[in-house]
């Protein structure tokens, strides 16, 4: 040892003495260093197989696997003038879900992958009624929402091919706040518009199936979303300056286009979009254009929709504004239907709005407060009938249409985001009123006085929480 000087043996080196000595007693078994790797690595390598079978994998190294989604229920609670309830319901403003995304390099400028995008259904806010909380509306309580491939150029865009929203998906929804995540503000039906209407005269449900949903000209998709869900071939173009332009196509179905803008300006957080629906003659969409037969300010015969809106947030105050608008061209007014030569109109024409503040008051999140207004007047757009014996029919006698419905929405809600969890809590309120105008069909034919069928109002308040994954 250097300088003569000997070292004091450590407390490793003498616990190592005593497990060599113990290993090593009289009483104890002899173990070959071979036969104790071994046991040890076998259990290590159950231990590893036990934990793969908990993680999801990737199918190859090639490609990357994002996990993510999202949970958001809450309590619904409503009041339509002659019952009241509550049920526990998935918020359909933007409901559970959950989704894949994987993608890989193919050079400095090139880019594919794929997208699946996977929703839950159970008791959607959007069909629960009187009748039922919606657990077993739907027998699928899954359903895609998505599923494409796509082929990425940083310079010149992505093209995608497979089942995936349209490119004027939630077009009239613009929105830079977090209300987006709960309450769409030109959307209003997908949260407890699914409720049947109440007679007035009376106080009894219809029995003709008609709902709030269905009378502001909700088929399916949405007037406040538009087409979704379809198999398309579809591009979207890079952003430039805050501007994102896409384009899409459905085989013998519909096209459409629209252009999005998000970006600061002048202290402002502004997000807008714009966008043109056109649906085929013959086509077999029926959701967002039920009857898609005739005329659109006297373009070809086909359904289409122009709709657009505006979002922008003051950085420094929170004060925010949101607003939508949207026309849709049924194209009902033709000699072959029950409406020629009536003068009712073909327009499904709806305004929006929501006006706040967001700001940091606590140490969570953001805190939002905010007041809402939604305007709806449509003509006979859908097929809709009161039947003979109904609640609503002015007569009680044969069978009446639908010829005119107007929907006036007013609330507002409260949110408190928790970022340390990707959490938000919300209240929101909603109370709708409407006015019902009929015409009696004679031989399939409407004839006669428009007579108006007055309807209870509407008082909805949802609370929950949407957390994200």
């Amino acid at each position: 040892m250097p300088n003569g000087r000997r070292r004091r043996p450590t407390a490793h080196w003498a616990l190592a003495i005593l497990v060599v000595a113990g290993m090593s007693s009289a009483g104890a078994t002899d173990v070959d260093a071979s036969d104790l790797s071994q046991s040890c690595c076998a259990d290590l390598d159950q231990r590893i197989a036990e934990l793969e079978a908990l993680t999801a994998r990737k199918g190859n190294r090639s490609v990357s696997l994002e996990v993510s989604g999202l949970v958001n229920t809450g309590v619904l609670y409503w009041n339509d003038g002659g019952e009241r309830n509550a049920y526990v319901v998935t918020n359909d403003h933007q409901r559970s879900r959950f989704g894949f995304v994987g993608k890989a390099a193919i050079d400095a400028m090139w880019e594919a992958g794929y997208a699946i995008d996977i929703g839950l259904r159970h008791a959607n806010s959007k069909l629960v009624n009187q009748l039922t909380d919606g657990a077993g509306i739907l027998r699928r309580q899954f359903d895609l929402r998505s599923s494409v491939w796509f082929l990425r150029n940083k310079r010149y865009g992505t093209g995608f091919i497979g089942t995936t929203f349209a490119a004027t998906d939630r077009i009239a929804n613009s929105n830079v706040t977090q209300t987006g995540s709960f309450d769409q503000y030109a959307a209003p039906e997908n949260a407890g518009l699914g409720m049947f209407l109440r007679s007035a005269r009376d106080g009894r449900l219809t029995r003709s199936l008609l709902n709030w949903r269905r009378i502001i000209g909700a088929g399916g998709d949405q007037p406040g979303e538009s087409q979704r869900g379809f198999s398309l071939i579809k591009y979207v173009s890079p952003t430039w300056n805050g501007f994102t332009a896409a384009a899409d196509w459905v085989t013998t179905d519909f096209w459409d286009v629209a252009l999005r803008y998000r970006k600061e300006v002048a202290g402002f957080d502004i997000g807008a979009g714009i966008g043109y629906l056109k649906l085929t003659p013959g086509s077999r969409t029926r959701s967002v254009c039920p009857v898609a037969s005739l005329a659109f300010i006297g373009e070809e015969t086909a359904c289409s929709q122009v709709r657009g809106s505006a979002s922008a947030k003051h950085l420094d105050t929170g004060l925010f504004i949101n607003f939508g608008a949207s026309f849709t061209g049924d194209g009902i007014i033709d000699e072959t239907t029950r409406y020629a030569d009536t003068g009712v109109s073909d327009l499904e024409i709806f305004y929006s709005g929501q006006a706040g503040i967001e700001r940091d008051w606590l140490p969570f999140g953001k805190t939002t407060i905010y007041a809402d207004y939604y305007n709806y007047n449509g003509g006979a757009s859908t097929p809709l009938l009161v039947r003979d014996g109904d609640p609503l029919n002015p007569t009680g006698v044969g069978d009446w249409s639908v010829w005119r419905s107007s929907v006036d929405i007013w609330g507002g809600g409260i949110a408190q985001g928790i970022d340390s969890a990707a959490m938000i809590l919300y209240l929101t309120y909603r109370h709708i009123s409407g006015d019902l105008d009929l015409r009696q069909l004679n031989g399939g034919v409407a004839s006669g006085d428009i007579v108006g069928a007055p309807i209870d109002n509407l008082d909805l308040l949802l609370t929950g929480a949407v957390i994200r994954f």
